[in-house]
């Protein structure tokens, strides 16, 4: 094995690298879109095959990395100037909740789970669903959350309102089944959670999408009837 070759390919490599992600712009590893990430794999895969292949020079390699810029670049500048193309290569921005109201086609469309959504929620510094008005998902799969304007952090200080103290929410009803643990977990019983919904006037919990219950502000429930596909909540 030639080691001074290898050395040589590893830094041909690294400076292609650094010319291509500089030219193409900078971003941040969250910033990267699903087309990054190819093409990152893909100049992986590449200089691990030239490593290991003695029969591949240099010149093979500053070649095969030309090309693979070019080509990057071409798409590049073909989304940036066609819709369609920017869609189908870097994805696009799904509005996953829409004035307060779930989109149930784009959950299964990005094998979203409810509880999947409220741990991103309390990243985000969210403890209840209530709060959100819009959610988008980005392209690089990041959320981005629009709160009603009365749970914006300045509004409460703004006014010298007396704040209470809020507990976190706790997911109890998920399209329809009723989650025992986190029961158990609140020291509640089924009973109390289907005498609850009795009286909050729901008939059944699988007409229930989706349940929270906390402490401090009681139950927020979403049934089937104010989806977007259901039409507009009355």
């Amino acid at each position: 094995m030639d080691y001074m070759t290898n050395a040589l390919k590893l830094v041909v490599a690294l400076i292609s690298l650094l010319v291509i992600v500089r030219f193409l712009g900078r971003k941040e590893l969250a910033e990267m879109t699903p087309f990054d990430i190819v093409y990152l794999l893909l100049f992986g895969g590449i200089v691990e095959e030239t490593l290991f292949d003695s029969k591949i020079s240099v010149l093979n390699l500053v070649f095969t990395l030309g090309v693979w810029a070019l080509l990057i670049y071409l798409v590049e500048k073909f989304a940036q100037r066609s819709d369609k193309a920017r869609v189908l290569l870097m994805g696009r921005p799904v509005y996953l909740i829409r004035n307060g109201k779930l989109d149930t086609e784009e959950f299964e469309n990005n094998a979203l789970e409810m509880e999947q959504l409220r741990i991103m929620l309390r990243q985000s510094g969210i403890f209840s669903l209530r709060e959100v008005k819009d959610l988008f998902i980005e392209t690089n799969g990041s959320f981005t959350i629009n709160t009603y304007a009365k749970y914006k952090p300045a509004t409460i200080g703004d006014l010298g309102l007396e704040e209470k103290e809020e507990h976190p929410s706790v997911l109890l009803i998920d399209e329809g089944v009723v989650k025992r643990q986190m029961l158990r977990q609140i020291g509640k019983r089924e009973e109390w959670l289907l005498d609850s919904m009795a009286e909050l006037g729901y008939g059944t919990v699988q007409d229930i999408l989706y349940c929270e219950w906390s402490e401090s502000d009681g139950f927020f429930v979403r049934t089937k009837d104010d989806t977007i596909d259901a039409g507009e909540i009355e």
